[in-house]
């Protein structure tokens, strides 16, 4: 590893987030005063339940493989890891670039991952320690990965859902920058839901009273975490794995263990909003929230109603974000039909580097026409903003 302040660095890779202490993870991803209310995923108490419950697992295709760089003994930054034996739960997707590999004799599998499993979330991806120069952490890291991914005959390491000033720096190091179109709600100060409703032409506010009224006969109910109880997590849990199976035909990436740890690790965080009719819970949808924003990941259906996704899953969100002073509401991936309910397409953000010196180069060509194409959609998304004035 190359020198930081004249003094060497070394990079270790941690096979199990145990092995780090807790106390030292938290301190190296702290936010703000008394690292209050933090960034929920980069957590440890979160990174920790998919482990403890199987959920990743060199079995799951998810071999922990944490970063860490230290410097005289002394740890000066941690990144979450992985070995990655496919591409399933990233949602910055790579299959075609497998397929091409394959067709050419080549083995894409392995390749490290910086990211959070099955979170396709903006967020952290580098703790760094107080008083050490951020930039001069990305080559190091960048080092470290090349290193490590030549030792394991990978093809390659990537880095995904970080924030566009760290992946403006590893483009600046040579990596491939890729975009992705998220859509996400903006809190501008609403009084309210209906002075958000007011901003948005008339057509989209009738059809959203609409949905709403609509289920007047359903009782809606906001939880804090630590007022789940069992009852609901196994109706939540339930509704999950049912929702995966008719969705996608498998059952869903995360274990009934992995959210009974959550909820009982990091609960101040969790928020669930619940359907119910008489004693039948309909169904539910699983928050996170930090000081800054809400985050929609889970949705549970055991009885189908219309327009009860959309109430649960944005209008319930958009209400707390506008309660609680949050600035953004993230709800999730994918979904152009969140537009004309007031959610704006973002850009998000997936870096790479390969190994094999030919593809990529073909794979650089790929990902600039890639950000050509998804700039032309992002504007052309953005043509159909729901608001009555831009």
């Amino acid at each position: 590893m190359p020198n930081t302040r004249s003094t060497m660095v070394t990079a270790r890779f941690c096979p199990d987030i145990s092995t780090i202490p807790a106390s030292l993870w938290r301190a190296l991803f702290s936010s703000g005063p008394d690292n209050a209310s933090p960034y929920p995923f980069a957590r440890y108490e979160f990174l920790l339940a998919l482990e403890q419950s199987g959920s990743v697992s060199a079995q799951q295709g998810w071999q922990p493989q944490h970063l860490l760089l230290e410097q005289q003994g002394a740890p000066i930054a941690v990144a979450p890891c992985y070995l990655k034996s496919h591409s399933y739960g990233e949602y910055v997707f790579d299959w075609a670039w497998a397929d091409a590999y394959a067709e050419h004799g080549l083995d894409y599998y392995p390749k490290l991952l910086i990211a959070i499993p099955f979170t396709p979330v903006t967020g952290p991806r580098l703790g760094i320690a107080e008083g050490q120069d951020p930039t001069q952490m990305i080559p190091l890291l960048t080092q470290a990965l090349q290193q490590r991914c030549d030792q394991l005959g990978g093809s390659g390491y990537q880095l995904l859902f970080a924030q566009p000033e760290l992946h403006q720096q590893l483009e600046q190091l040579g990596w491939l920058h890729r975009d992705e179109i998220q859509y996400h709600w903006f809190n501008r100060g609403y009084g309210d839901f209906d002075a958000f409703l007011a901003t948005l032409a008339a057509r989209k506010r009738k059809n959203i009273l609409k949905e709403r009224q609509s289920l007047e006969s359903v009782t809606i109910r906001r939880l804090p975490g630590e007022a789940i109880t069992p009852r609901l997590w196994a109706a939540f849990f339930a509704g999950y794995q049912r929702t995966y199976l008719k969705r996608s035909g498998h059952e869903g990436y995360l274990n009934a263990t992995f959210f009974h740890q959550i909820g009982q690790s990091m609960p101040e965080q969790l928020m669930l909003v619940v359907a119910e009719r008489g004693d039948e819970i309909l169904a539910s949808a699983l928050f996170f929230y930090d000081q800054s924003c809400l985050y929609g990941r889970y949705w549970s259906e055991l009885t189908h109603l219309p327009n009860l996704h959309f109430e649960l899953c944005y209008y319930q969100g958009i209400q707390f974000c506008i309660e609680r002073g949050l600035a953004r509401f993230d709800p999730g991936a994918q979904g152009e039909h969140k537009i004309s309910r007031g959610f704006e397409p973002v850009r998000v953000h997936g870096s790479c580097d390969l190994r094999h010196a030919a593809f990529r180069a073909a794979i650089a060509d790929y990902c600039q026409r890639e950000r050509i194409l998804q700039a032309e959609r992002l504007a052309a998304l953005r043509q159909r903003l729901p608001f009555r004035h831009p």
